[in-house]
């Protein structure tokens, strides 16, 4: 238990993950240690090889759970064991050979431009402080791809009208500088001066509040978007992450390099940014069609 305690200080501390994220890590490795204890009479998860954890692994599989919560269960095993590597409480990780199981592709579809303009040009938004501030958070989204935490947390300092700017907060509390577009700074000007007509604001250092004066929360921001683009798109999934994912796709269309897309949306490697290449694909598709001699126009 003592170093399952040092863990959870490593991944606050050193890895900086957020606490839901720490919360899961260690939940799983709690769920793990009471099968290891049920089944083989051990709590020490030091003494661990993988044939014990492949037979936690079929327990799983057989009690419905789907391949991709089995994969992320077993990420935190790894981390914890990369964790026992580097302390030197072990000599090798029961996991070095470990395949993660195959899961389904899943493709999210952007927003086209056609609905993101019927949403920001063609819907009515109601006066005063509220509809000032939904109309920029979905600008906001769509024009910078910034996540919904990193929205959230947005602090008035980071705000920087002079240099068309935002410092956003990302994910292992690593800063970036987001560039925002003159059409932003300006709905930025309107909406801060309905934010200082509010009676009261109890959270002064949130950028973004409700009508009561606190900051936002992940639900009011995830119903906030689903519910204007209920209006003009028949997508299934209506959220935050798809006006991520259609600022990455629209860039990328339009010509934008992946590294530039890489940097704009605060990914640490390019992997993460491919899984976007696959809409611009059909648009490169389009091109070569039209452009290449041997093609049957």
């Amino acid at each position: 238990m003592n170093n399952l305690k040092a863990f959870q200080d490593y991944l606050q501390h050193e890895k900086k993950y957020s606490v839901h994220t720490v919360t899961a890590y260690v939940n799983d490795l709690l769920f793990f240690q009471a099968f290891f204890k049920t089944t083989f009479d051990e709590e020490r998860l030091e003494v661990v090889n993988y044939s014990m954890i492949r037979s936690w692994i079929v327990s799983l599989v057989d009690g419905g759970i789907s391949n991709s919560s089995v994969n992320r269960k077993i990420s935190s095993l790894k981390s914890f064991y990369k964790f026992l590597l580097k302390t030197k409480q072990i000599d090798s990780s029961p996991l070095l050979k470990h395949k993660s199981l195959k899961t389904p592709k899943k493709i999210q579809i952007p927003f086209s431009e056609k609905e993101l303009n019927a949403v920001l040009n063609h819907l009515h938004y109601s006066d005063g402080f509220e509809g000032i501030r939904d109309k920029l958070v979905i600008d906001l989204f769509y024009t910078t791809g910034i996540r919904r935490t990193e929205l959230i947390n947005l602090k008035m300092q980071n705000v920087d009208l002079s240099s068309n700017t935002l410092k956003v907060l990302g994910k292992r509390n690593k800063e970036r500088i987001v560039p925002i577009l003159p059409i932003i700074s300006k709905q930025i000007s309107s909406y801060l001066t309905e934010r200082v007509a509010l009676e009261e604001v109890k959270d002064k250092d949130y950028f973004f509040l409700l009508l009561k004066g606190v900051k936002f929360n992940d639900s009011f921001v995830y119903r906030l978007i689903n519910s204007y683009f209920s209006n003009v798109s028949e997508k299934v999934k209506k959220s935050p992450h798809i006006l991520r994912h259609t600022f990455a796709t629209h860039l990328l269309n339009n010509g934008a390099d992946l590294n530039s897309v890489k940097e704009l949306l605060g990914h640490a490697s390019l992997a993460s940014t491919q899984v976007y290449t696959h809409n611009s694909l059909s648009e490169l598709k389009k091109v070569y069609g039209n452009a290449h001699p041997r093609s049957q126009k």
